[in-house]
């Protein structure tokens, strides 16, 4: 883990993604200090103009609510979306590749059958499918992107799994007598999740742009502060306030940056690359 680090520290893509990532991780950790209300409550005049207001640094949208407050509050929406999702997509993908990978035989086929039906349905229009039957709240908002989201993992810890299987450290754990468990927990998973954290980046960043497109329309929790409902709410001002769907764009934009750049960073320093020149 030190060497990834020190590697990573001396990636460009990588530092850049994690300052990105740690502002706005800052971002949402502070949002309750610095607007401890409800973000979503009118706090002035509507369409205020930015900087005109110490009180009010972005100014308020057309119902006159503060900007801010929803920029720093959306923020920890995006984050707990992407984390969550990606976390139940590795965690589920894992499960299923490796179940397949060391089962094989009929056991494989149904699984990998199961993976080919849900990859036949992009991510986008299964979350808008299940957010519109069960509604809209951020749990079901994740669960809905998670189902899209974990067959990639699924598919690599399966190929991961087959090529680690037949090698001569887990068949000597088989011979010894090791449950068929415990040869996948201690020999076969801590050898085949680096590939599969690679795609961690890309299941976040997917994950933060499928949920601001539900909030844009209109299929987002409406209890919480979204980058996606902002942006929303800015196009109906779109000639007069553009920085008001401009602002959480920017957002969106710098996050899935950032994701991208430090997933690139840990891909390379996970491989032992070193810093392109």
């Amino acid at each position: 883990m030190k060497r990834v680090a020190g590697r990573l520290m001396h990636s460009p893509e990588g530092v850049a993604g994690l300052c990105l990532i740690v502002l706005l991780a800052a971002m949402a950790f502070a949002a309750p200090l610095f607007y401890p209300g409800d973000p979503l409550a009118i706090v002035g005049r509507a369409l205020t103009a930015p900087f005109t207001d110490p009180a009010l640094p972005l100014g308020t949208d057309r119902l006159g609510r503060d900007v801010a407050a929803g920029l720093m509050h959306g923020a920890r929406t995006s984050l707990l979306v992407g984390l969550a999702t990606a976390l139940i997509a590795l965690a589920a993908g894992t499960l299923v590749g490796t179940v397949a990978g060391l089962a094989g035989g009929l056991m494989d086929e149904a699984l990998m059958r199961v993976v080919d039906a849900f990859q036949i349905v992009p991510g986008i229009l299964l979350a808008l499918a299940f957010v519109s039957v069960t509604g809209a709240s951020l749990p079901v908002i994740i669960l809905a992107i998670a189902l899209g989201a974990w067959t990639g993992p699924a598919r690599l810890v399966r190929a991961e799994v087959l090529s680690i299987r037949e090698r001569d450290y887990v068949a000597a754990a088989r011979v010894i007598g090791m449950h068929p468990a415990e040869v996948a927990l201690r020999e076969v998973l801590p050898n085949a999740l680096p590939p599969v954290l690679a795609l961690t980046a890309v299941i976040v960043a997917t994950a933060v742009l499928v949920e601001a497109a539900l909030s844009f329309l209109g299929l987002g929790d409406p209890n919480v502060v979204t980058w996606g409902s902002m942006i929303a709410e800015g196009r109906n001002v779109l000639r007069t306030a553009p920085h008001l769907s401009m602002v959480p764009g920017l957002g969106l934009v710098a996050t899935v940056l950032g994701v991208y750049l430090l997933g690139e960073g840990l891909a390379d320093a996970m491989a032992g690359r070193k810093a392109r020149g």
